[in-house]
C-alpha cells in the first residue's frame, strides 16, 4: 500500500474521534493541575479532596484512552494507526526522516512549516502522544488495582507503577505544552483551526 492510501478522507474528523480526544485531553488536564496542588495518600491517611478528584480524573483518562484506541480500530474516517505509528514499516520511517527534515529547513529559514495534519510528522507525534497518555494512565490504575488489592500500601513511595507514573508525567507536560502551543500558532495561522477537532 502507498503511503498516499494510508490516510482515510485525513480532512474530517469523527463525531467518535472528537469526542474521545476531548475526552482524553480534559481527563489529562485535570490530572495535571490537580498533581500540583493535591495531598496524596499515606499509610494513614487516604489524601485530600483533590486527590480523589486527581484519582477519579485517571480512571476517567484510563476509559477515555481505551475508547481511543477502539476508535482507531473501528472508525472508517481519519488518520490511518499505520501512519499514527510508522515505526514498523522502512517506507514510513523514511517518510518520517524526509518531513522531520523539511520542517528544520524551513524553521532554519525563520518559516513557520506548513501544517499538514497526515503529514508523517503529525502523525507519528499524535501517535506518540496516544502511546504516553495512556501508559500514563496504565501506570496509575495499576497502582490503584494493586492498593484495593492490598498489595501495595497506599503511600506511593517504592512503588514501580508510581514511579513510571511521576516520570511520565513530566513528559506529558512537555507533550502537552508543545502540542497545545504548537496547535495554538497554526490557529492564528489559520493553517489548521482549533475548530477541527473541538466541535462537536
Amino acid at each position: 500500500m502507498s503511503l498516499a492510501l494510508e490516510t482515510l478522507q485525513p480532512d474530517q474528523h469523527s463525531l467518535s474521534t472528537r469526542l474521545v480526544h476531548a475526552g482524553l485531553a480534559l481527563s489529562i488536564c485535570t490530572q495535571l493541575a490537580t498533581s500540583l496542588i493535591m495531598q496524596g495518600p499515606t499509610d494513614t491517611t487516604a489524601g485530600d479532596a483533590i486527590f480523589q478528584l486527581h484519582r477519579y480524573s485517571g480512571f476517567a483518562a484510563l476509559a477515555f484512552a481505551f475508547l481511543f484506541w477502539m476508535t482507531l480500530t473501528f472508525r472508517s474516517r481519519g488518520t490511518a494507526p499505520s501512519a499514527l505509528f510508522p515505526w514498523f514499516s522502512s517506507a514510513r520511517r523514511r517518510a518520517f526522516a524526509t518531513d522531520v527534515s523539511n520542517h528544520l529547513r524551513r524553521l532554519l529559514h525563520g518559516q513557520l512549516p506548513a501544517y499538514e495534519e497526515t503529514g508523517p510528522l503529525a502523525s507519528a507525534v499524535h501517535g506518540l502522544g496516544l502511546l504516553l497518555m495512556t501508559a500514563m494512565a496504565v501506570s496509575g490504575g495499576v497502582y490503584a488495582a494493586q492498593v484495593w488489592t492490598g498489595l501495595q500500601s497506599p503511600e506511593p513511595d517504592g512503588s514501580l507503577a508510581m514511579t513510571i507514573h511521576f516520570a511520565l508525567a513530566n513528559l506529558v507536560w512537555v507533550y502537552l505544552i508543545a502540542h497545545a502551543g504548537m496547535a495554538t500558532i497554526h490557529h492564528f495561522a489559520r493553517s489548521a483551526p482549533l475548530g477541527k477537532m473541538w466541535k462537536f
